[in-house]
């Protein structure tokens, strides 16, 4: 078969098969024909992994017809991620794969990307008396790749200046110590990105803290945190050059108007359009669904269950 990259592939599904495929045969394993009939509900183009859901479903399917299931799921996210990298033709995180293929709530650390270190957390939304909500703001994110890319590569720019190879090895000392090179090198920008990357990385570490201790209060608080530094510093909320569609902006507006100081909220994915996520106290989740219909559309939020499995194959 041929499983080189086709430059007339690119942005397609008939992409993504092939470059699992070769991820697969270059990494010893088996693969062959096979026919697959798929349905999803996720929704295309709106930061909710709809790429590395696909991805994962297809190397679980190679693994478990030709591999006998050994394939992990740590492995199957890295060949997702070199498929859409290399034969879809978009820059992409192993993130959402990762999480994709392991399922429910996990810990990431990516140090060695090849090697993630991966810690399964719980969260019982329920006995909080809390609802995940999505709300699909309906600007598609599909065709705004160079806006996502250009997030790594003003963060790679600010740590070479920091005489690093990724931001994950410097401190907040280092960067700051190089702030006035970054600004006039990389722009302003960059630094920004780089200052929320270092601030958000702690965040996150002291997000699975606070799940371990079952402390919801305070991981609600650093959710929001964490959601205005995105919109504050790295900045993925709203294409500069597009004033008249600031859909997330909005949707995290009308998500402030009716929380308050409860729940948390903030933007779903890559940023720019999409969606947003929010943690809604049960006795607000009618009230602001209805306001959120009311401005997006019927049908444009979706309470969601966090799935403990991940990528598995039902015989």
């Amino acid at each position: 078969s041929d499983l080189s990259v086709r430059e007339d592939e690119k942005n397609t599904t008939e992409s993504l098969i092939r470059g699992i495929a070769a991820g697969f045969v270059n990494r010893g394993y088996q693969i062959g024909g096979v026919r697959i009939f798929a349905q999803s509900q996720v929704l295309p183009g709106s930061g909710m992994s709809s790429s590395a859901a696909f991805e994962v479903l297809i190397g679980t399917i190679f693994s478990g017809l030709y591999n006998e299931g050994k394939v992990s799921p740590v492995e199957i996210a890295i060949i997702g991620q070199y498929a859409e990298n290399v034969y879809f033709g978009k820059g992409s995180g192993l993130m959402d794969q990762t999480a994709s293929a392991c399922g429910g709530c996990v810990a990431i650390d990516f140090d060695d990307p090849a090697h993630p270190e991966i810690e399964r957390l719980n969260w019982d939304l329920e006995k909080d008396h809390l609802s995940l909500v999505l709300t699909d703001c309906k600007q598609s994110h599909a065709d705004l790749s160079d806006e996502y890319t250009m997030i790594p590569e003003e963060m790679y720019a600010a740590a070479r200046i920091c005489g690093a190879e990724k931001l994950h090895k410097v401190t907040m000392e280092d960067l700051l110590k190089h702030a006035k090179e970054i600004r006039e090198q990389a722009g302003d920008r960059s630094f920004l990105r780089a200052y929320h990357f270092l601030n958000e990385t702690k965040r996150a570490a002291d997000e699975a803290d606070a799940l371990r201790s079952g402390n919801t209060d305070e991981l609600l608080r650093l959710i929001k945190e964490s959601g205005t530094s995105s919109w504050k510093y790295l900045q993925n909320i709203c294409v500069p050059s597009d004033t008249k569609h600031q859909s997330l902006a909005v949707g995290l507006a009308l998500s402030e108007e009716v929380l308050k100081d409860r729940g948390a909220y903030r933007v779903h994915g890559g940023g720019f359009a999409g969606t947003i996520q929010a943690f809604v106290p049960d006795d607000l989740l009618k009230a602001y669904i209805s306001l959120m219909e009311s401005v997006f559309g019927k049908g444009c939020s979706y309470v969601l269950k966090i799935r403990e499995a991940g990528g598995v194959m039902i015989r």
